[in-house]
């Protein structure tokens, strides 16, 4: 039997974003058009609209596609504007690229896999999306060849955000992550401004850990 996926996505917006406050009406459209399914792997293809991570590749480094509902509140924090430029990091096989191209000016995704990378160009391509490419990279290094951004998403829960990630933000830039902080994650927004980051937590959140980003141990000499 044939699934609907239009009605999936219509369910998705109606019952899992409208409810919890993603108002912004570019999200929801956005989120309501582009085919989700399209950017998971055809095996996971009916899991594509649930509300929870959906893992598109396997192992131990297994990259997820983020929980509809929270990867909705985290750009909508970012305040994503048309003429901004995003960095997106570990963007998988592309679908928060190509949300956040509808909202802004270009986006680039990145991703440490270079067959994830290709593959999502190929899906980019395929729905038309002209202002987005996925770039191969470390995903803690950033992507310093296209800086400065206005804007940098982190699609994963971290245990901090490497100030070398920071310095690619232009002034007045905006990066959104889910932090760790105990059992749950917090939903963050940080700002530089002047070279100052601030940080205003927004809501909890529990989404899958990107590796990469975990705390570094001060180093001790003697």
């Amino acid at each position: 039997m044939m699934i609907d996926y239009a009605t999936k996505r219509r369910n998705m917006v109606e019952s899992q974003l409208r409810p919890n406050g993603v108002t912004d009406p570019r999200i929801n459209t956005a989120m309501l058009e582009i085919p989700r399914e399209l950017f998971v792997a055809p095996m996971r293809q009916p899991l594509a609209y649930i509300d929870e991570d959906v893992a598109i590749t396997d192992g131990s480094q297994a990259r997820y596609i983020m929980e509809p509902m929270v990867f909705a509140r985290l750009i909508q924090l970012a305040e994503v504007g048309p003429g901004d430029v995003v960095l997106d990091i570990g963007c998988g096989l592309g679908y928060s690229s190509a949300v956040l191209a509808r909202l802004a000016q270009s986006v680039v995704g990145l991703e440490e896999d270079p067959q994830l990378v290709a593959d999502g160009n190929a899906r980019l391509a395929q729905i038309g999306a002209a202002n987005a490419v996925l770039v191969q990279g470390h995903l803690n290094q950033g992507y310093p060849q296209e800086a400065p951004y206005d804007v940098i998403v982190i699609n994963g829960q971290v245990a901090e955000v490497p100030s070398r990630i920071f310095s690619q933000l232009r002034d007045g830039g905006r990066l959104v992550a889910v932090i760790d902080h105990g059992p749950i994650g917090k939903a963050s927004l940080f700002t530089v401004n002047k070279g100052a980051i601030s940080q205003r937590i927004a809501f909890d959140a529990s989404v899958v850990r990107l590796p990469g980003f975990e705390k570094q141990r001060p180093l001790f000499t003697f």
